[in-house]
């Protein structure tokens, strides 16, 4: 048996190990119900309610913000990020081609205190879309990639409710090559960054990330817990206490991560998908679980049938309901409790 091979063989049966592992030893979810939501385009990566449960709101592969208004109205244009966009060329494209043009927005959360709404695009880095919506500004414009270094794959974004402070994250420029092979090899080029919105000031919060797809602030502004889509894993960065500024992985996941959001208990759905290399295409099996502060699995989505080899980006839970966001299908999926 040759040695490629061989580790190949025993990564794949790692995965189904750990994959069945999981799924026996946490609480498989059973929803009822799944519908679909319709969007005007494709691709709704990341998803936020407003400070009055209203939404969800999520940005779309053609540069638009759109804000869901109920099964009457669906999801109504509320903002955009690129100042060149014009609807004719972009309303329904699918063409990445244009994001240059058009924007494309990939992590989204309010400030429920200002009811501002902050958006990660992938062209313009970090931007903010008043109360009322429009087109975005851009956050510290002249140090958008800090201090000359490339943006690398805008890709995450959460707001700490306590301070107002914005942090988002720097997938790293192996992601731009699209060779999954070269991208699960190991990568540290990953960045967690922060802006201060009374500074009006970016800086690096933490580097040395393996794809840190998501990150998202504990209820109590205590730490950020960050996705490594490479690792598989979780890790927890302190920002306040004894251990302020250092990080620990806390969980390795069955599947590699995507966005994380929390609950409003203080716990965090995270979003996954089992990639089988030996197939080819490379297959995928998405499922979300829900861990708590320490790492701990409480719950288990399995999203195989509504997915069937698909990518998911997102579990985001909102009085009670679970919506899921992708980052190629044209709806965002519901699940009624």
């Amino acid at each position: 048996m040759g040695t490629i091979f061989r580790q190949r063989l025993l990564t794949i049966l790692s995965i189904i190990i750990q994959f069945t592992f999981f799924l026996h030893t946490v609480q498989s979810l059973q929803l009822q119900t799944f519908q679909k939501l319709p969007i005007p385009a494709n691709g709704p990566e990341s998803m936020a309610f407003d400070s009055k449960g209203h939404g969800p709101y999520t940005g779309i592969n053609d540069g638009r913000i759109v804000k869901y208004l109920g099964p009457k109205k669906g999801f109504v244009d509320f903002a955009t990020t690129s100042a060149n966009r014009t609807k004719k060329l972009c309303d329904g494209n699918t063409n990445s081609n244009l994001e240059l043009t058009c924007g494309r927005t990939m992590g989204l959360e309010f400030n429920h205190k200002t009811g501002q709404l902050y958006a990660l695009d992938a062209r313009y880095g970090p931007m903010v879309v008043g109360p009322n919506g429009g087109l975005a500004t851009p956050l510290a414009p002249g140090q958008p990639g800090l201090e000359g270094v490339p943006h690398d794959l805008p890709d995450g974004l959460d707001v700490d409710q306590v301070t107002g402070d914005v942090y988002f994250t720097y997938a790293g420029s192996v992601f731009l090559t699209g060779n999954l092979t070269l991208i699960l090899s190991g990568d540290t080029g990953g960045r967690l960054l922060k802006y201060d919105p009374k500074t009006k000031k970016v800086t690096l919060a933490l580097d040395g990330l393996s794809g840190p797809f998501g990150n998202a602030v504990s209820k109590d502004g205590k730490y950020v817990l960050i996705t490594e889509y490479i690792t598989r894993t979780i890790r927890k960065f302190w920002l306040k206490g004894p251990k302020a500024n250092t990080s620990e992985v806390i969980v390795t996941l069955p599947g590699h991560p995507d966005n994380i959001k929390r609950t409003n208990s203080g716990n965090f759905w995270v979003a996954q998908t089992i990639i089988n290399l030996d197939s080819t295409p490379p297959s995928s099996i998405p499922l979300g679980q829900k861990i708590n502060a320490h790492g701990k699995i409480l719950e288990t989505l399995k999203l195989d049938s509504e997915y069937p080899d698909k990518s998911i980006s997102e579990v985001n839970e909102h009085d009670g309901s679970l919506y899921i966001g992708t980052g190629s299908t044209n709806f965002v999926g519901l699940f009624l409790r």
